[in-house]
């Protein structure tokens, strides 16, 4: 196995294994990192998906979540100069920023059931 995959499968499941009653299905790109699939669908008993190469819209959630990261970090930045905290602020906020797609209900209120809720 890739070592770069094989750390980055750990991590996945590492971050996905708390929400087990929420992942049921994955979407990846066809990147070399998702090349041991398998393990994932093993372990977190979900069924791993590929997008059609150069087929974005079919992770749509995924593309709209870039656009919204490169509000704060825009195109070209170097990732090397963001700190944590400045990471751990920006998702913040997009976790509490009201959705259309979500009823105008948070990201963070939806996976975790505060319904009725408003944003913060």
């Amino acid at each position: 196995m890739l070592k770069s995959s094989r750390v980055e499968i750990e991590a996945t499941i590492t971050l996905l294994r708390p929400y087990l009653d929420k992942t049921l299905t994955i979407t990846a790109d066809n990147g070399k990192e998702f090349a041991y699939h398998e393990i994932i669908t093993q372990e977190l008993n979900a069924a791993v998906y590929f997008a059609h190469p150069y087929h974005s819209w079919e992770r749509g959630v995924n593309e709209n979540t870039n656009g919204l990261i490169r509000q704060y970090f825009t195109k070209g930045s170097s990732f090397e100069n963001i700190t944590e905290c400045q990471v751990e602020r920006v998702m913040h906020r997009l976790n509490h920023r009201p959705r259309k797609t979500l009823n105008y209900k948070t990201p963070h209120a939806v996976f975790f059931g505060e319904v009725g809720l408003k944003a913060a």
